[in-house]
């Protein structure tokens, strides 16, 4: 993907949220707390690309309405795989790590707007947020007959904003969802920058909950 993406990402959410509903739309909803789960690859932009290639991800989180205006509140967990393609060397690390595997943990919380038309609904969503990267380590022993193996914390602070749309099947919704997310630290002496593409369910707690 070019270095132009995460602007062009930028500009959709903008025009989302600015342009007028030209249907009739019901934003006012009495079902207010939805639990979301997805999975899908996320893709690795920019220099980021230099030392990460995307595996299967995960995420989990939740929707929380706020009022009836389409306002929400939408906390989640990424839990992103990466192939890992090790660029410099670590201090005191004296091996290049190669065909590793990056985990993270990142916790992000935005705010949202939604809008609903008939069974579908269309939302954006800007936060921030952070948590770790795990990335591999490699250790020789003088001999070379044994390499063992550690994972590295790398703390990390960042930006996401998206956007996706969403089906209702009555208490369960269907969404796909794309993000843009970048990271105030950097891996490798390279900044953090990643753009997930999610397809998942998220069933309607609100009606568990109060039976109907």
């Amino acid at each position: 993907m070019s270095h132009k993406t995460p602007y062009l990402i930028f500009l959709l959410l903008a025009l989302f949220l600015s342009v007028p509903t030209f249907t009739k739309a019901q934003n006012s909803r009495t079902d207010k707390l939805y639990s979301s789960s997805g999975v899908g690859f996320s893709f690795p932009i920019g220099e980021t690309n230099d030392y990460l290639k995307p595996k299967f991800s995960t995420t989990l989180g939740l929707n929380l309405g706020l009022g009836n205006n389409g306002l929400f509140l939408y906390p989640k967990l990424s839990l992103h795989a990466y192939k890992y393609q090790q660029q410099t060397l670590d201090a005191g690390f004296a091996t290049l790590v190669n065909n590793g595997r990056v985990t993270t943990y990142l916790l992000n919380i935005a705010l949202g707007y939604r809008k609903i038309v008939g069974d579908f609904g269309f939302y954006g969503f800007i936060g921030g947020g952070g948590g770790f990267l795990l990335t591999p380590e490699v250790t020789l022993s003088p001999s070379n007959a044994v390499a063992s193996f550690n994972n590295k914390t790398n703390g990390m602070t960042m930006m996401e904003t998206g956007m996706g749309m969403e089906y209702s099947f009555g208490k369960v919704s269907v969404f796909l969802e794309g993000t843009y997310m970048r990271g105030f630290n950097k891996i490798q002496e390279r900044r953090f920058q990643t753009i997930p593409l999610t397809i998942g369910i998220k069933p309607n707690l609100s009606s568990l909950i109060n039976g109907k």
